[in-house]
């Protein structure tokens, strides 16, 4: 993401002499983060989930045999299994061995930030911006909590919440829109706290969105109700401790937030292509798939493969695309009532009463179809990421019912997760962890059906079609 570029020339030709200077200061200082991607790491605006000692000590609260593997490993080898146990990833350009999806401040306490979800890796590369797509909140925070317990800590918020509302049942989505709701409930239009019943709420785990799609959407969420604005970023500060004032006092930094958010863009893919094949796949795409998905008319142009992520206009519709239409899990949308989205339409997050108040769509009929920048790199698919490959995707009647990931690397056959299927979750598995690496689409707001428009397209199309989608 932070990548090292020459900003001037790595060579002088003086006029009357050969001299040649070698300009290192350009090739080798990379440049300064965004100050919005500082303010996201470095900056917590919640009360903290936990300390070092505890993060460090939490692999005693692990099953026995990884417990056993962990007791013989250094501190060093620990906290790496930690990581790859619960889906964190080191920062870009960044030797401290802080994740990049918590703050951690001086006295070595974490706190986290919106990478959790919009922090993961991409193939085995960390990423800012891409979908955190191995993130195990809810395993993490059962495994702090008893190592808290054992340790005489005090218990915070997560804790305690995750008794109440899931935080994820399958590792790589979240329950988050769930807990913007019910926090939601407890504030008045202008985010003062008020005495209110628990809310009803419908708990359905999604797949968190790229951020790299952030700046040509018009509208957040899958279903497209709230318009984009810097304020609708802040509502995951919604906690007891921050009051009104907060919000108003941050209000700048997630201005630059925002700016932030708007210049990701989506990784380029670097593997093998078939670039006759892509191109054929272009056509197939634009005949079929553009009218909701968008144009690209730039990514193929056709060779040299140096011009296919170019410059050039590009369109993208913003459809929204009826649910009786899309036929895809209804959880989500019906999840969210009307009621509830005109709450959120009248307060401070959307301008409220203010002269540049937002317009909030409180009754939509279905989800928006998402831009395709990096499709290839944000697996799984469907708003609830209940695909795990592009192939599948395009192959509605094979997508698996049972399904797990099995490794990094990508499967560049597919474009997606290497995956293994299975008749049934493992319940006999004594790991948690692995239990709920295993994604069941049978499960009340898990379906893979829908979105079986590729049904109309041969087979050659589908392949031609999934070419074109490694381009974009």
């Amino acid at each position: 993401m932070f990548c090292c570029r020459p900003w001037g020339p790595l060579w002088l030709c003086c006029v009357g002499a050969l001299v040649l200077v070698c300009n290192l200061d350009a090739v080798a200082a990379p440049p300064e983060p965004h100050p919005g991607y500082r303010l996201l790491t470095e900056k917590a605006y919640l009360p903290p989930d936990f300390d070092q000692a505890t993060f460090d000590d939490v692999w005693q609260s692990w099953p026995r045999p990884l417990r056993e593997v962990a007791a013989k490993a250094s501190a060093a080898e620990r906290r790496r299994m930690a990581f790859e146990r619960y889906g964190l990833t080191t920062r870009p350009g960044d030797d401290s061995g802080r994740p990049l999806q918590y703050v951690v401040d001086e006295a070595g306490n974490w706190t986290m930030n919106c990478f959790s979800c919009h922090g993961g890796s991409v193939y085995g590369r960390p990423t800012p911006g891409a979908p955190n797509n191995r993130f195990a909140l809810q395993t993490m925070t059962e495994e702090l909590r008893r190592t808290k317990l054992r340790l005489g800590k005090p218990l915070t918020r997560m804790d305690l919440g995750s008794l109440v509302i899931p935080l994820g049942t399958t590792h790589g989505t979240t329950n988050a829109v769930v807990f913007g709701v019910a926090l939601m409930n407890y504030r008045d239009a202008e985010l003062n706290i008020v005495n209110a019943p628990p809310p009803k709420v419908v708990h359905h785990d999604l797949d968190a969105p790229p951020w790299w799609h952030f700046h040509k959407r018009p509208n957040i969420y899958i279903d497209g109700f709230a318009e984009r604005g810097h304020r609708g970023l802040m509502q995951f500060m919604l906690v007891e401790e921050n009051g009104p004032e907060k919000f108003r006092e941050w209000e700048p930094d997630f201005r630059q937030v925002y700016d932030y958010l708007m210049s990701l863009q989506a990784p380029r893919y670097e593997g093998p292509l078939d670039e006759a094949l892509a191109e054929r796949g272009q056509a197939v795409f634009a005949d079929n798939c553009a009218r909701c998905h968008g144009t690209y008319p730039d990514r193929l142009n056709p060779l040299p493969r140096d011009s296919l992520r170019g410059g050039g206009e590009e369109t993208y519709p913003n459809e929204r695309v009826p649910l009786s239409d899309l036929g895809t899990d209804p959880v989500r949308l019906q999840a969210l009532s009307a009621a509830g989205r005109q709450r959120y339409a009248d307060s401070w997050f959307a301008h409220g009463a203010e002269a540049d108040r937002q317009q909030t769509v409180v009754d939509p009929d279905g989800y928006v179809a998402p831009p395709l920048d990096g499709v290839w790199a944000s697996p799984p698919y469907l708003h609830n990421g209940s695909v795990p490959t592009l192939w599948h995707l395009l192959h509605p009647e094979q997508r698996p019912t049972v399904w797990r990931r099995t490794e990094e690397a990508m499967d560049t056959e597919k474009v997606g997760f290497r995956i293994e299927t299975v008749d049934r979750v493992p319940l006999d598995e004594p790991d948690i962890a692995v239990r709920r690496q295993y994604f069941d689409t049978r499960r009340r707001g898990k379906s893979n059906a829908g979105h079986d428009y590729p049904d109309q397209l041969s087979e050659a199309e589908k392949t031609a079609v999934l070419e074109y989608l490694k381009t974009l």
